[in-house]
C-alpha cells in the first residue's frame, strides 16, 4: 500500500512548443496514462515557440527549483529529431529530467551537478520498437518519464553516458572592455525581452543596457520611469531584462528572440 501511495504522488511535468491546437499534448498525456494513470501531470507552459531551444532552457530553469524532490521532467522541443541527437534521461539531487540532448536542460546543469546520464536505447520502455522519425515526444520520452514516475531505475532505460557530453552549451554571455553582451533569450508574454546576462554582473553597478539602436538605462523597479518609457532591470528570475513600463517591449523596440545587447557601466553609456 506504501509503495502504491508513492507512485500515485510521483509528479512529472511537461513542457514542449506543441501549442493547444493540436492533439499532440492530449496524445503525449494518454501515453503516460496508459502506463500510470495515477501519475499528476503538471503543464508548465506547451506555448514555447516553435523549436526554440533556448526558450524551453530559460523556462526548465526558472520552474525546476520550485517542484519536489523526485520530480520527472519531460521537455519535448525537439528540432533535431530524426537525427543523430541523443534521446537522454538525467538524474539530478532533485530529479529527474527527460528530453533530446539538445542542450534544453543546460540551464538546468549548469547550476545543478547531473549524477547519472543515461541514453535512452532500451526499447522495451519505449511505446513501439520503431519509433516515429518526427515525434519522438510520443514514441520514446513520454512513455520513458512514466516509466521513471513508476519507479523504474534509470539504468534499466538504456546505456549510461558520461554527463560532460551532455550539450551543456547554446550560447553564454561574456565580458567586454566597458561591460557584458548577450543576446535575448526569453520574451515572456507580458514582451519584456529577458537576456542571458545573470544580475550578478550588474550588482552594486550602475548600468545601462544598449539595444536596437537605444540606450536604455538601469533601473530598480518600473515606477522608476514614466508609463510608456523603456527601462532596464533585473527581472525576479534574476537576469537582466528591457521593459516598458505598463507597455509591449518586444512590439515597441521591435525587438526579437536571439536578438542581442550589451550592459555598458555607466561610465560607457
Amino acid at each position: 500500500m506504501f509503495q502504491e501511495q508513492m507512485i500515485r504522488s510521483k509528479i512529472l511535468t511537461l513542457l514542449s512548443d506543441f501549442g493547444d491546437k493540436d492533439v499532440y499534448v492530449g496524445v503525449m498525456k494518454g501515453v503516460i496514462a496508459q502506463i500510470n494513470p495515477y501519475l499528476i501531470l503538471i503543464d508548465l507552459t506547451h506555448q514555447i515557440p516553435a523549436q526554440n531551444i533556448a526558450a524551453a532552457r530559460f523556462c526548465l530553469m526558472n520552474a525546476y527549483d520550485y517542484f519536489p524532490k523526485g520530480t520527472v521532467h519531460l521537455a519535448v522541443v525537439d528540432p533535431g529529431v530524426g537525427s543523430q541527437r541523443r534521446a537522454i534521461a538525467l538524474k539530478l539531487e532533485q530529479g529527474y529530467l527527460v528530453g533530446p540532448d539538445n542542450g534544453i536542460f543546460s540551464g538546468i546543469t549548469s547550476k545543478n551537478q547531473i549524477i547519472t546520464a543515461i541514453e535512452l536505447t532500451n526499447p522495451n520502455f519505449w511505446r513501439t520498437s520503431e519509433p516515429s522519425s518526427t515525434f519522438n515526444g510520443i514514441d520514446i520520452f513520454a512513455p520513458v518519464a512514466a516509466h521513471l514516475g513508476n519507479g523504474v531505475s534509470l539504468q534499466e532505460l538504456g546505456t549510461e553516458i558520461n554527463p560532460e557530453t551532455v550539450v551543456m552549451d547554446i550560447g553564454e554571455c561574456w565580458e567586454t572592455t566597458n561591460g557584458v553582451t548577450g543576446y535575448i533569450q526569453y520574451i515572456d508574454h507580458f514582451g519584456n525581452l529577458v537576456s542571458n546576462i545573470p544580475a550578478s554582473y550588474v550588482k552594486d553597478k550602475n548600468w545601462c543596457v544598449q539595444i536596437a539602436g537605444l540606450t536604455i538605462l538601469g533601473c530598480a523597479a518600473y515606477s522608476d520611469v514614466e508609463i510608456g518609457e523603456a527601462l532596464a532591470l533585473v527581472g525576479s528570475h534574476g537576469w537582466v531584462e528591457i521593459a516598458i513600463n505598463s507597455g509591449n517591449a518586444q512590439i515597441k523596440l521591435q525587438v526579437n528572440w536571439q536578438d542581442g545587447l550589451e550592459v555598458l557601466f555607466l561610465q560607457s553609456c
